[in-house]
């Protein structure tokens, strides 16, 4: 799976776009926040900020499946005017 970050979720990863392996049965939405905050602590504060989205449709629900190839954007707010 590719996860893209954007913005200050970027910064914080030190890096925009990262492969994920998924395993076989998926694993939710919810996991895989917990996941990437484990492995990047400093992206913890901008994860708890971030709306997600999975193949270009915001979650509404982090309970929901990822699959392998499927993209996740993780989308801190963002400033600016």
């Amino acid at each position: 799976m590719q996860i893209l970050l954007f913005a200050s979720a970027r910064e914080a990863a030190g890096r925009g776009a990262l492969e994920w392996p998924v395993p076989p049965g998926g694993l939710s939405a919810r996991a895989l926040v917990h996941a990437l905050e484990d492995r990047y602590p400093r992206l913890g504060p901008t994860l708890r900020a971030s709306r997600f989205v999975r193949n270009g449709r915001y979650l509404e629900d982090l309970n929901v499946r990822l699959k392998d190839g499927d993209e996740f954007a993780v989308h801190p707010p963002y400033g600016g005017g």
